[in-house]
């Protein structure tokens, strides 16, 4: 396993490095034509992708110490933070924006502004909390709705009560947790993607489609949110109950990958074409069960990291792009089953999942979340 891994770290190191000479300050998510644009002037500075640069040059500068990848991450976290001045449409991924950007730079520097900062994301995530319903509203222009992405966001506030003490911040994440497990994950380990509740009642109304084929359908993605989100939520409390179902999600993740050479379809319940695989899905998946290898007995750990190795394996064989012209590392992701321009692209955050998920191998990862 060494090998691979280091020449995969190596190879990863060396090809941020030039992207980031191409960015130039910039914000990637999608390349077009082989190189990244930026996405803060596409699809604005609170677009719930920003952190995931920034997040993938402190992971670098964390096993390297490079100090121009740490220099980078700063100049995004502060391209960010323009979002938190003018909050008018943030979000519930505030977590993804800046547990990778200012969390992060504080937990490496100590520096206490990306503290501040920190806990202003987690103020305002903890300010979308739905009393009557007991959930943490997604978005502004749905009131009612919940997303299974959102069990990687609660991450900040947890990390918000460690710091300050105020016991509020852990007590929302955790019931919101409560919401998402009851009403989006199934009886056989499959996830839903959104869960929509009457804003002013609290009340379950329905399963929607979101980023899936149907409301009924298994969204790749959202299986492998809620196995790393599950986990980390019991890293968190230590509620067996949170890593029992992070056990059951992955038991049927891992199965349905089986059927694809562990590469992830975009979605396991989808007609059988399209073929669309969703490679940051497998990325996600396989930090998710390296977490949960560190919560259970031997064995089943062993097992955990063996498909954990394998994802990632297989994914590098088929989809990685090694070349200096072209920027993005591993292709073959699927933003939406619904969204034909996103089919099997590069995506910012397979990168940063794949190069976590090595980092943690050789255990250097910098713990983010």
């Amino acid at each position: 396993m060494a090998d691979w891994v280091d020449d995969y770290l190596q190879r990863v190191v060396e090809k941020i490095a030039v992207e980031m000479q191409h960015l130039d300050g910039k914000t990637p998510y999608i390349p077009y034509d082989g190189r990244y644009s930026d996405v803060v002037v596409e699809r604005g500075a609170d677009w719930w992708t920003n952190g995931f640069w920034g997040g993938l040059l402190w992971q670098v500068y964390s096993t390297t110490q490079r100090q121009t990848f740490l220099e980078t991450a700063i100049i995004q976290e502060k391209r960010l933070n323009r979002a938190l001045a003018t909050f008018n449409d943030i979000h519930h991924d505030v977590g993804f924006m800046w547990l990778l950007t200012a969390v992060a730079h504080y937990r490496v520097t100590g520096d206490q502004q990306a503290y501040r900062t920190g806990l202003h994301a987690a103020n305002l995530l903890a300010g979308r909390f739905n009393i009557e319903g007991q959930f943490l509203v997604a978005w502004n222009d749905h009131p009612g709705w919940v997303i299974i992405d959102s069990m990687m966001n609660i991450q900040l506030l947890y990390w918000a009560s460690q710091q300050t003490g105020d016991p509020r911040f852990e007590k929302i994440a955790t019931h919101h947790a409560d919401t998402v497990a009851q009403y989006l994950v199934r009886e056989d380990g499959s996830v839903g993607h959104i869960a929509s509740f009457d804003a002013d009642t609290g009340q379950f109304i329905e399963l929607l489609a979101g980023q899936g084929v149907s409301a009924h359908s298994a969204w790749s993605r959202g299986n492998a949110w809620a196995i790393y989100g599950f986990a980390l939520t019991y890293r968190q409390t230590k509620n067996q109950k949170y890593l029992r179902l992070a056990e059951k999600i992955a038991q049927y993740f891992s199965h349905q990958i089986e059927q694809s050479d562990h590469i992830p379809l975009a979605d396991f319940r989808a007609p059988a074409e399209p073929r669309l695989h969703d490679t940051s899905a497998g990325m996600i998946a396989a930090c998710g069960l390296l977490e949960l290898s560190l919560w259970v007995g031997s064995k089943q750990a062993a097992e955990y990291k063996m498909t954990a190795e394998k994802i990632l394996h297989s994914t590098a064989q088929q989809y990685t792009n090694w070349g200096d012209e072209e920027d993005g590392i591993i292709g073959g992701g699927t933003e939406a089953y619904h969204r034909p321009a996103t089919y099997e692209v590069p995506l910012i955050y397979a990168d940063y999942f794949f190069t976590e998920a090595l980092l943690r191998l050789k255990k250097r990862a910098l713990f983010i979340w």
